[in-house]
């Protein structure tokens, strides 16, 4: 896509803004737990709330995503879409077994103790395998993410994402949470954008090229996505130039998406 049409097409009274959250509103960190949203693009998100619809989409529990983003608390998908908060406030999320789940966390710790640098990290419904901290364990976390999703076929699905592998709930989708919202107050009837980094974003661009909207990948990789920008700071800097509704001309972040 254009850059210049990519641009002139948000306009904060005919579009919905999604975004993903780590990567995305905020810089990835060596542990998930340190990761944090700089105050000047909190306060742009904040100015973008009260001028038109937004939701984050996020691979992170909700109560997470509300810790985060205080005070805001926003319709929100977490954990990949296995939970929702509408614009309503009403909470969705899809059934699971908790005792099943319970039993896969406790078989998936039991499975990582030779392996002290892989860190663990249970979603309640999801679980996340990370060797950022250590490159070398790539290839254990992989085959320990393939072995479960293989014994739980039923139950769970693979995620690869930046230094780690993610198990989530069957039939969770970043891709079909948008829809969901896209069909509801205040999002109908608007056209989308979706901002994301990562592999697990892939399928909120599929479904937001496919309601002609525009989607946004951050940083580099191949994508589907129609623009990219480079950057955590890139999202911040053009979030500023949309709420300051600037000429077209003077909004020249935006790149094609595509091949990196």
């Amino acid at each position: 896509m254009d850059n210049k049409i990519a641009q002139h097409l948000v306009t904060l009274d005919r579009h919905a803004f999604f975004f993903d959250f780590d990567g995305t509103l905020a810089d990835l960190q060596p542990r998930p737990e340190l990761v944090f949203i700089a105050g000047t693009l909190h306060a742009a998100l904040a100015q973008l709330v009260g001028r038109a619809p937004v939701a984050v989409i996020s691979g992170r529990p909700l109560v997470q995503l509300d810790e985060l983003l205080q005070p805001l608390q926003l319709p929100s998908a977490g954990v990949h879409g296995s939970e929702r908060r509408t614009a309503a406030g009403e909470y969705q999320q899809l059934q699971l077994d908790e005792d099943l789940l319970a039993h896969i966390e406790h078989e998936l710790r039991l499975a990582c103790e030779p392996y002290p640098e892989l860190l663990l990290e249970s979603k309640g419904v999801a679980f996340a395998l990370h060797y950022r901290q250590a490159p070398a364990l790539e290839s254990v976390a992989l085959q320990l993410a393939t072995d479960f999703v293989s014994l739980y076929p039923e139950t769970l699905s693979l995620q690869p994402g930046k230094c780690v592998f993610e198990l989530k709930p069957k039939g969770a989708s970043k891709g079909e949470v948008i829809r969901a919202f896209m069909a509801e107050a205040p999002f109908a009837g608007r056209i989308p954008v979706f901002l994301g980094d990562d592999l697990t974003d892939e399928a909120g661009f599929e479904v937001v090229n496919a309601l002609g909207g525009l989607s946004i990948k951050v940083g580099e990789g191949a994508t589907i996505a129609s623009a990219r920008l480079p950057s955590v700071n890139a999202v911040d800097a053009w979030l500023h130039a949309l709420l300051e509704v600037r000429p077209v001309s003077e909004l020249g972040t935006l790149q094609p998406g595509g091949e990196a």
